[in-house]
């Protein structure tokens, strides 16, 4: 991945673009992340694969429903307080 500056996006913002489009690009603001810029493909890509898991764990959520694979809640929030998961 691509690194720059905070700087280096301002006075090269049209450079940036352009290498975003190959591949995502890192900005840093005083050594730290601050973001990363990536196409639109990209980007619509990532959204495409969250609207899918949403889709199969609601059908799977669904499933669970009707086949009566339920937990009871207070039961399971028990659990975790006591370290089961952990």
């Amino acid at each position: 991945m691509y690194e720059l500056s905070a700087n280096e996006v301002k006075t090269h913002f049209g450079d940036m673009l352009l290498r975003a489009q190959r591949a995502p690009i890192q900005i840093n603001k005083n050594g730290k992340l601050v973001a990363v810029v990536l196409s639109i493909d990209e980007y619509e890509n990532i959204e495409a694969l969250k609207i899918q898991l949403l889709k199969s764990r609601a059908i799977q959520t669904k499933a669970d429903i009707e086949e009566g694979n339920l937990v009871d809640g207070e039961s399971f929030f028990d659990e975790l307080e006591t370290g089961k998961y952990d």
